[in-house]
């Protein structure tokens, strides 16, 4: 796995061992999102509508441990329902939030914590940063099947708010050959976008130059 076991256990302590951060609401939290499809970095995964449950705990220091699913409602061409579930440890320290992230496809098949680069985990670190109405966030893959320590950064900007609806716009670069479509380790354009959300609702304008691909996606929150 490449020192992968060494990066998790560094990548956990980095996250785990900052105590002095901004306090966050310590508790349970769950939810849902159905989604018309589940478009994710500029890229479509399981050609179908989805539900998408989530559930966290967040402690008094502000380290929150969570899981998050994707369950697609209809086969895709090779009569498969696409699933994902992904583990995440997370903590805010001063104004940046690390996180590791284990990301499953297919849970069901093979062993839920196989990390071998023939298994179907991908550990990722990330950090994210906002101030006001700006985003920012970079993320690397470093084990598991890690698909060549593939990177994404991606810049936000919540650009309206007004009667209740917000918009956001959204561009991220990630590497071509895992994001996009292009073989070899160039950083391309590879999700570029607008988010327009009203209560529990979002439609989302989607494009991915790098794939020429384009998609319209509704989400209701719950």
């Amino acid at each position: 796995m490449k020192k992968s076991s060494k990066l998790i256990a560094l990548a956990v302590a980095l996250v785990a061992g900052f105590g002095t951060s901004t306090a966050q609401a310590e508790g349970f939290k769950i939810g849902a999102d159905v989604v018309s499809s589940y478009v994710w970095r500029g890229s479509d995964l399981g050609d179908s509508a989805a539900i998408q449950p989530n559930l966290s705990y967040t402690f008094k220091n502000g380290l929150s441990i969570g899981a998050w699913g994707s369950y697609a409602i209809s086969e895709n061409d090779s009569n498969d329902r696409y699933k994902e579930v992904d583990l995440t440890i997370s903590m805010p320290v001063g104004p940046v939030t690390l996180a590791v992230t284990d990301y499953n496809a297919n849970p069901e098949d093979g062993n839920t914590f196989d990390f071998g680069e023939e298994g179907n985990n991908t550990v990722e670190v990330s950090a994210s940063y906002s101030h006001e109405n700006v985003g920012l966030m970079a993320g690397v893959f470093v084990a598991g099947n890690d698909y060549d320590n593939a990177v994404y950064c991606e810049a936000s900007y919540k650009f309206y708010d007004k009667d209740g609806y917000t918009a956001k716009a959204t561009a991220g670069l990630g590497s071509e050959d895992y994001y996009g479509d292009q073989e070899g380790k160039k950083i391309a354009l590879v999700n570029t976008g607008i988010a327009v959300s009203k209560d529990r609702y979002t439609a989302s304008a989607i494009y991915n130059p790098d794939t020429e691909k384009s998609y319209l996606v509704f989400m209701a929150s719950f």
